[in-house]
Parts: C-alpha cells; sequence; structure tokens
C-alpha cells in the first residue's frame, strides 16, 4: 500500500459500527479509510507527502447524514426569500415590520416571499388587512414553518386569478371567515401550492447552483455530510448534476425523485433509471409522495380531532385531510416499485400512517420483495397498532426528528399531553427492532441536526415542551439514527454511516464527547472540523 494521503491521530473515534466500538486514529486513501488502529500504527504508515491531522482527543463521528430534507428549496430562499423564524421575529408586529421592510425595497413587479413563519411564537397569524396594509400593494407569500400551509395577501390573490368566488383546488383550502365569507388570507395544502408555483415557477438551474454553495456551507458546518433531497424536482435534478460535473460537490447529495412533478416518475420507469443510479456524490435514492400534512399546522390526517381552538375558516371538527386518493396512489407505487424504485410514502397523523402503509402493503402484495426499506417519511403518531403493522411489514419509520425540537409544543397544544407516548416514540421502535433513521426536513426546521438529537434524549422540544420521556433514547442510540441508519435506509450502508475500513472518510472532530453528554449538553454541540473523503470542507 502507498502511502496514506492523510491519517487522523490523537482521535477518540466513534465508529458506529457497533455501541462502544473505538478507534485512535485511522488512514485515508483515494477518499475511503485504508486503515485505523493506534496511533503508532498509523504514524507508521506514513510518508513524505502524508496530511496529518491532531484531533487532539476530541470525539469523532461519522459525518452525519441527514435522510430527508429539501435543500434545492432552500438554496432558493436563501438567495431571495426573508426568514420569520421564531428567532428572527417574535412579535406579530416584527413580522409586519419585516414585511414592510422587504416590500419597500424590492423592484416593480416582484413578489415578496417569506418562510419558516411559526405563528404559535410569533404572535399569531397576520389578518388579511394587515398583510395588505404591510405589502404596500405588492403580492406577497408567506411559507409557514411546516412548508404545507401559508399566508397570501389580496395582490397575490388577484394576481393567481383567484377571484372571490373561486372554488378550493382538490386536496386544498382557502380559508375563509365564518361570518363574512371572505379570504382570510390562510392557504392551506395544494391551495399553498398555487402561490408556490406563482414563485418557484421562475426558478432556475443557476437560482439552485448558486443557493446551494451557502447550503453545502451551512451543512458541513453542522457535521451533515450527506443529505437527501426529498420531493426533489426535476430542475433540481439537472442542477445536481451540473455541480457534479463542474465538480461543486463539497458533500454527498441523495434524490428523492417528486411525485408531485406528474411525469417526472414515469419518465424514471420509463428510462429503466432504477434506485441506486449515480455515484459517491449524486445518487438517485428513491421515489415520494406527500399525501399527509402538517400537525403543527392541523392539516396532518388523524382519527381523533385536533384539539385547542381551531383557526378561523378551520373546519370543525378537524380530523385533517388526506392529498390523493388511495388507488390512484397505490397504482403509482406499485408502478414505481415494480422498476425498481424504492419508495417513500409521507404519513404524519396516525390516519395519514395507516394510509402510506395500506399503499406499501398493496404494493408489496403485487410485487413481493423482501428487502424492499420502503419508508414512512416523518411518520410521527405511531401508535401500537401502527407499530406492530411497521414491523410485520419491514417498513422504515424515517422520523421526523427535527419536529420534536422546533414544533413539539405545537403537537402538545394541538394533540393533547397523552398523545406524545406515541409521538416519534424511538425506544419503543428500537426495542421492537424497526429502523427509524432521523431527519431535519431542513428548511421545515433548522438544518443542526444536534438540537433534534437533544430532543430524543431528553424528550424535551426546544420550548421545553414535554415529548414524554418514556420514549428516551441514548446519546449512542441518537446517533445512530443520524450516521448508520441514516445510510442504511438509503441503501447506503456498505459507503456510509459508519467509520470502518474501505467506506468513505466522512468525519466530524466535534468539540464535546457527544456519547457522554446530558441532552443539553448535547443541543450545544458544534463541529470543529468536518472532513469528507479525508478532505478538511470546513473548520471553525
Amino acid at each position: 500500500m502507498s502511502a496514506p494521503e492523510m491519517i487522523l491521530l490523537n482521535a477518540h473515534i466513534a465508529t458506529m459500527a457497533a455501541p462502544g466500538a473505538e478507534q485512535q486514529a485511522l488512514a485515508v486513501q483515494g477518499g475511503r479509510i485504508v486503515a485505523m488502529g493506534d496511533n503508532a500504527a498509523m504514524r507508521d504508515l506514513a510518508g513524505a507527502g502524508t496530511r496529518v491531522v491532531d484531533a487532539a482527543g476530541q470525539r469523532v463521528i461519522p459525518g452525519i447524514v441527514d435522510s430527508h430534507a429539501h435543500p434545492d428549496a432552500y438554496a432558493v430562499r436563501l438567495q431571495g426569500w426573508v426568514l420569520l423564524s421564531p428567532d428572527h421575529v417574535r412579535t406579530r408586529d416584527e413580522v409586519l415590520s419585516a414585511i414592510r421592510a422587504r416590500c419597500a425595497a424590492l423592484p416593480p413587479g416582484r413578489w415578496g416571499s417569506f418562510y419558516r413563519l411559526n405563528e404559535r411564537a410569533s404572535g399569531g397569524y397576520p389578518t388579511l388587512v394587515e398583510l395588505d396594509a404591510a405589502s404596500g400593494g405588492r403580492p406577497i407569500f408567506i411559507l409557514r414553518t411546516d412548508g404545507h400551509l401559508g399566508l397570501a395577501n389580496s395582490a397575490a390573490f388577484a394576481a393567481c386569478g383567484i377571484g372571490p368566488g373561486a372554488t378550493d383546488p382538490p386536496f386544498g383550502r382557502f380559508d375563509r371567515d365564518p361570518v363574512t365569507g371572505g379570504f382570510t388570507g390562510l392557504v392551506r395544502e395544494t391551495a399553498a401550492h398555487v402561490f408556490l408555483g406563482a414563485i418557484h415557477g421562475a426558478d432556475t438551474e443557476a437560482d439552485i447552483i448558486a443557493g446551494m454553495e451557502k447550503v453545502q456551507d451551512e451543512c458541513l458546518s453542522h457535521g451533515i455530510t450527506s443529505v437527501a433531497n426529498s420531493l426533489c424536482p426535476s430542475v433540481a435534478i439537472r442542477a445536481y448534476q451540473r455541480m457534479r460535473r463542474e465538480g461543486l460537490w463539497r458533500m454527498r447529495m441523495g434524490i428523492i425523485a417528486s411525485g408531485r412533478e406528474e411525469a417526472l416518475i414515469p419518465h424514471l420507469i420509463g428510462a429503466g433509471i432504477q434506485s441506486g443510479f449515480g455515484d459517491e456524490w449524486l445518487r438517485l435514492i428513491g421515489v415520494e409522495w406527500c399525501p399527509d400534512c402538517s400537525t403543527s399546522g392541523r392539516t396532518a390526517a388523524y382519527w381523533e380531532p385536533y384539539r385547542g381552538t381551531p383557526v378561523p375558516g378551520e373546519p370543525v371538527p378537524n380530523t385533517g385531510m388526506l392529498l390523493y386518493d388511495k388507488d390512484d396512489l397505490t397504482a403509482r407505487a406499485t408502478a414505481a416499485h415494480k422498476a425498481g424504485l424504492q419508495v417513500m410514502i409521507e404519513g404524519v397523523g396516525d390516519r395519514g400512517i395507516d394510509f402510506a402503509l395500506d399503499v406499501m402493503e398493496a404494493a408489496l402484495t403485487a410485487h413481493p420483495v423482501t428487502d424492499h426499506r420502503m419508508r414512512v417519511e416523518h411518520c410521527c403518531h405511531v401508535t401500537p397498532s401502527i407499530l406492530a403493522r411497521l414491523k410485520a411489514g419491514g417498513f422504515v419509520d424515517s422520523s421526523a426528528t427535527g419536529f420534536m425540537d422546533e414544533l413539539g409544543e405545537a403537537y402538545v397544544a394541538n394533540r393533547g399531553q397523552e398523545a406524545m407516548q406515541h409521538m416519534w416514540p424511538h425506544r419503543s421502535l428500537i426495542d421492537a427492532g424497526i429502523p427509524a433513521p432521523g431527519h431535519s426536513d431542513f428548511a421545515v426546521c433548522r438544518v443542526n441536526p444536534f438540537t433534534a438529537l437533544a430532543a430524543m434524549v431528553g424528550r424535551r422540544s426546544g420550548s421545553g415542551a414535554d415529548l414524554d420521556a418514556r420514549e428516551a433514547v441514548t446519546p449512542y442510540e441518537a446517533l445512530t439514527a443520524y450516521t448508520r441508519l441514516g445510510a442504511w435506509a438509503q441503501r447506503e450502508e456498505m459507503e456510509k454511516g459508519t467509520l470502518e475500513i474501505g467506506k468513505l472518510a466522512d468525519f466530524v472532530i466535534l468539540d464535546r464527547d457527544i456519547l457522554a453528554a446530558h441532552a443539553e449538553s448535547i443541543r450545544e454541540t458544534r463541529a470543529l472540523a468536518t472532513y469528507v473523503g479525508g478532505r478538511e470542507a470546513f473548520s471553525a
């Protein structure tokens, strides 16, 4: 063996191959780990050109695998949208001030676009009158933090040709004042996509590529070396391939093709492209449909009605909504499954998860496959009966652990404290042997994975909401969900997710021993350096 390109010494390496599996040093050649052992053994391999990195006794973990996020949309929003998350705006007046400032600065004819509004932490939804006054006659759209609801002003309704007598689109709703019958400004699900389509319809490959520079910077700064792009549209797929050709990737990207784009998945099937197509930098993971919605936005499908005070215009009683006909989605998913594409279907509430499982079970009946790794995306409210179905069918609980941290308070308010025993129940999932990788769903939630890991361990949201400590897991188990299980859920376990000889040299040097830390310390974890293929991609 020729001398390695780099060696990492004096490390406290958690390989994540098994509990307690530790190494002191490793060597990298050709972007992969070629040797592991103690400091002396690795020093003996070094040559004149070998780069030596001293970890100074710090904890080293495999690169984080975020197995469900929306980097394409985030890239565009970082370029021209205004962030309204609670760490930026704390009151309704601050929300309206941000709208006024943005609209005053825009050139004529441009929309004002805003994202990640959390009305529970920012003084409630602004009224249509308030939106119209703040926007100065410009069309504006505010995407709620869940990505399923939004607020439009009167100019936006007019720009999209939606008049006072407009009917609701299939699987969507323009909320109306129960007294006057006029629009409130709040739009749900496919109704929100009318406005998103008007804004994102102008997105280009160049827009995505430019924004992805910032997305990569942010991911790598938090130790994330691999991201899967959920509901990825064709424009992003083209942009990502261009980035691969031009050598612009500094992290690894997985594509989960979007069922929202009507022709995309049939074209993949027709071309004979299967899951796994690509390379270590850019790979097709699978295909996805989104029939279920948002618990924090009170649209996700549950068997029992929502708790708390309804939003004006919300149906009462409210058990949420589903966005596909079951027979239609079954036909789509079965065709993709037969064609060799890994199927992923979103289910959030218990009724939504049951719907997703009905579809996937039907696909497997039509075409049995043992190691199918079909995934229920988000998979929040896992009741005992659902847990049994996941286990019996060999399904993956692709868990929206980022929701625990940022949206947990809204889940308690909308579903009740007793429901938290079955919300993201990782203790029960682990004990039952059900694979449950975790994900952020950014830009719905923040990119930083460590706040979600803290919520898994401490079972408290970022605002302190009680998520039921009976479902707490250990730091090792939480980290497994973001490393080994994240890779396995993408059929990439031979490449990443653990630090072993032959695997990609993607690793992170942390500022603390996350495996020995309590929940609040885990929340404050920072990456000191992130390496992708043995090359430093981020340094603090």
